[in-house]
């Protein structure tokens, strides 16, 4: 986002201009940031047959989708429906990778008709996976490292008490089922969660994961997951993806060599490919002054960025509509009926009743994770496309609420 004569661009599209058309709060991403957010990764593990697979929960639409089908991802899709709407933005079966948690068997028996691969994270699943299909269908085994990671609790997938993934501590058992039932086993996949700062988390996941790969001799891949850290206020420590890189790869080249041939190196990235992308931009309804406290009140909540409450995740937030004002201190808050603070004591420019605030940042897990609460429509969404601003979303309607609904004569 920069100033050009005043105004606030990205992409070469003025901000304010898109409030105006498809009003207020409204998404909006950048195709050129994920381009090169995609290019970073993309060349950061030289010397290996790397394979990235997008992991479409960060954002979901299906203009998105097809913007990564594009740059050459992959995808990592986590429920039957994004694996429906990979399909329908051109992903081949093959180039999908199924990985659900607590699923029942009868939705993967869903997603191997639909030929994708399949990711299995727990015996009970695994055992059922083998007696119905045996040798006939190949299977990547999601293993629990038992590494405490990730920038808050709820995003940290592979410590010793998380839901996903086998423990690394079952692996003989995991072998023996396989030898059992003659499971095809073609890749192995950790991830540890979210906000990954040091190579030597990955490297510790990675060794036991080539420990792991003595009983299975017919691997292709091995899946390290994602959690690069992006940058979310000034001078915020970011993950070294070219540090992590050379790493990783070094370390990868060295183990296939041992392991008697060369296999593929996967990574599932979300929201480094897009959270730097997004801008959520919204309205100030109301300026209020308490006895210690200055609001800007807004009109969006909880409902459509879930993030702050949540995760108590830090969002910039830049008043785009006074960008030369008086600094002052705020509190902005939501329209939600009970506590929606986006940000505490916050140094924005003077807001105004009518001002834009701008969020960045938010391209992932923000209208992925959006709901009706309240009742309130969900929001448009935005994509800038070499210079130019397309809706991918309509904003909704009091009929988009009321189309699953089923009135009944009461």
């Amino acid at each position: 986002m920069e100033i050009v004569n005043g105004r606030y661009q990205v992409g070469g599209v003025d901000l304010l201009q898109l409030v105006e058309q498809y009003e207020s709060p409204v998404y909006v991403y950048d195709a050129a940031t994920m381009q090169m957010q995609f290019n970073k990764l993309n060349n950061a593990f030289p010397g290996v047959k790397l394979h990235i697979h997008y992991a479409c929960k960060a954002l979901s639409n299906i203009s998105v989708l097809k913007l990564m089908k594009k740059f050459g991802t992959g995808l990592d899709a986590v429920s039957i429906q994004e694996v429906w709407l990979g399909l329908k933005a051109g992903f081949l079966p093959e180039e999908i990778l199924y990985t659900p948690n607590g699923v029942s068997m009868e939705e993967i028996e869903m997603a191997v008709k639909e030929g994708v691969k399949i990711n299995i994270d727990n015996i009970s699943i695994l055992e059922q996976f083998g007696a119905k299909y045996g040798a006939t269908i190949p299977v990547c085994i999601r293993v629990n490292p038992h590494i405490m990671a990730g920038g808050n609790h709820k995003i940290s997938t592979g410590h010793i008490d998380s839901k996903f993934g086998i423990s690394y501590y079952q692996l003989r058992h995991v072998a023996r089922v396989v030898k059992l039932y003659d499971i095809n086993v073609e890749g192995l996949h950790m991830h540890t969660g979210s906000d990954i700062l040091d190579a030597e988390v990955f490297i510790r996941g990675a060794e036991l994961l080539f420990e792991a790969a003595e009983d299975f001799k017919d691997l292709r891949y091995m899946d390290f997951g994602s959690g690069f850290k992006v940058a979310y206020k000034e001078a915020d420590i970011t993950t070294d993806i070219n540090d992590i890189g050379g790493k990783i790869a070094s370390r990868f080249i060295e183990f296939c060599k041992k392991y008697g041939r060369e296999l593929e190196l996967w990574f599932e990235p979300g929201k480094f490919l897009v959270s730097e992308s997004g801008y959520f931009l919204a309205k100030t309804n109301v300026v209020k002054q308490t006895t210690s406290t200055m609001f800007a009140g807004i009109d969006t909540g909880l409902n459509h960025l879930i993030r702050p409450m949540l995760y108590d995740a830090y969002h910039k937030i830049t008043n785009i509509s006074n960008p030369v004002g008086t600094e002052r201190i705020y509190a902005v808050v939501g329209y939600i009926c009970e506590t929606d603070t986006f940000g505490w004591d916050r140094k924005l420019n003077e807001v105004r009743e009518g001002d834009v605030l701008a969020f960045h940042n938010a391209g992932a897990y923000g209208f992925s994770m959006a709901s009706n609460y309240n009742s309130r429509f969900r929001p448009a969404e935005v994509l800038i496309y070499n210079g130019e601003a397309h809706l991918i979303r309509r904003r909704e309607t009091l009929e988009d609420l009321l189309t699953t609904q089923v009135s009944v004569d009461i």
